[in-house]
């Protein structure tokens, strides 16, 4: 799950599903243009328009469904049960189109092994799928899965947009030994990981379809404005590590980005963290 362009920028997706999940409309440069290949810095000319959704966020990589796929799964969120051993996972994040807008209504058939890697084949434990919201989201409880003869640990999943074709893939954690020895690893499939305390762990990974979409009429530009009480302005040019205020309280930049109306650091997360 790219979060960066290779120029350490902060891609248009990320920064779309920061909004989203601060429920916020996205900002409307997000909406309303494709994608551009980098943010800019200071005194750097602005790019050509590239296809929608190039920032660094190509399609996610399709991988083998592997022998223990199973048909009608049951419709639910949460595949780990009470008292189910396990260190409990919840696995978070977004279903993107082309033009990096949400994908509403797309079905995800998640299957994994249990935490001695076993496959439930005559049943359906740890099996599941679910539908994304109207903002794209989703939201799976399960357990981080055991590890088994010549595979590091990993969730398949399907994902399709409504009447699109579906993209068969798996999800693969950092940091696992076995990564260096699985054949079939993808490091374009790591999920982001951390502890969420009470020795569980929480996981994000956001997929991007192969879904064309209609970015829509670029919108009017907007002058660059200072926010109230604050040295945050549109349009100006951060790097990682910059300092600001806004609103009376003082934030650090977290990922390089060219400022814009929508983005002011109590909204967006994924760029500024309160100092």
């Amino acid at each position: 799950m790219d979060r960066e362009t290779p120029t350490g920028h902060v891609t248009r997706k990320a920064v779309l599903r920061a909004a989203l999940a601060a429920g916020m409309a996205a900002p409307a440069v997000l909406m309303g243009v494709p994608a551009l290949a980098r943010n800019l810095d200071a005194g750097t000319v602005a790019p050509a328009l590239t296809p929608a959704c190039d920032d660094g966020d190509d399609p996610t990589p399709a991988q083998i469904e592997g022998p223990y796929f199973k048909p009608n799964s049951p419709l639910r969120t949460s595949l780990a049960e009470p008292g189910t051993p396990g260190v409990r996972l919840t696995v978070s994040g977004y279903v993107f189109g082309r033009a990096c807008l949400p994908v509403a209504g797309a079905l995800l058939d998640f299957w994994q092994a249990d935490t001695n890697g076993a496959y439930d084949n005559t049943g359906f434990r740890f099996r599941g799928h679910q539908f994304t919201g109207a903002d794209g989201a989703f939201t799976l409880g399960t357990i981080v899965p055991g590890l088994y003869p010549g595979r590091t640990r990993h969730l398949h999943v399907k994902v399709q947009a409504p009447g699109r074709p579906v993209l068969t893939t798996q999800l693969y954690f950092p940091g696992e030994p076995r990564n260096n020895t699985d054949a079939l690893f993808d490091a374009r499939l790591l999920m982001s990981v951390r502890d969420a305390g009470g020795g569980a762990k929480e996981a994000a990974f956001d997929f991007v379809l192969d879904v064309p979409q209609d970015p829509g009429p670029s919108p009017t530009p907007t002058p660059t404005a200072t926010a109230p009480g604050g040295t945050w302005a549109a349009g100006t040019a951060y790097r990682a590590g910059d300092a600001v205020t806004y609103a009376g309280r003082g934030y650090v930049c977290l990922q390089a980005h060219t400022a814009q109306p929508g983005w002011e650091p109590p909204a967006v997360p994924a760029l500024w963290r309160a100092a």
